[in-house]
């Protein structure tokens, strides 16, 4: 969780101190599948963030997410994390995130998400993305991944 708490704190200080350029506001809705060593689920969620830019090429965003395990004895898991990234061809961007998610289960632990996606635009307003993330759980837990896919409106 300091991990994460550390990440997301470095880039709302980086954020904070960079000048307006084209910055954005974004929410989305998402879906996928989470999957450990032995099991695979699906997923679908919703998330709202801002990106930053720095410069014409680099940007930074922070965000806030509420996913679900479609399946029984699960409950929605809270995230809060930040991600940078560039801009490889005007609408597209690629970039790396880490966000800290709070327990999807009654006795499970809370998890530290690494990862990265791609975001392509879709008209000026509209976008679509993919993402993969790593969820680092620990407390002999097995870790997990997750593969998202998106769509999702900009302000």
């Amino acid at each position: 969780m300091r991990i994460a708490l550390v990440s997301l704190a470095a880039v709302a200080s980086i954020a904070a101190a960079t000048p307006a350029l084209a910055n954005e506001a974004r929410v989305e809705a998402r879906t996928g599948v989470i999957w450990n060593g032995s099991d695979s689920d699906a997923t679908a969620g919703i998330a709202a963030g801002y990106d930053y830019d720095l410069g014409d090429k680099l940007f930074v965003g922070v965000q806030g997410s509420a996913d679900k395990v479609l399946t029984d004895n699960t409950r929605v898991s809270w995230g809060a994390g930040g991600r940078i990234g560039v801009k490889v061809l005007p609408g597209t961007k690629a970039y790396a995130l880490a966000d800290w998610e709070s327990k999807n289960t009654r006795y499970g632990n809370s998890a530290v998400g690494v990862g990265g996606g791609v975001q392509q635009d879709v008209g000026s307003r509209y976008y679509l993305k993919a993402e993969y993330q790593h969820l680092l759980i620990g407390d002999n837990t097995p870790d997990a991944d997750r593969g998202l896919v998106g769509v999702g409106v900009k302000f």
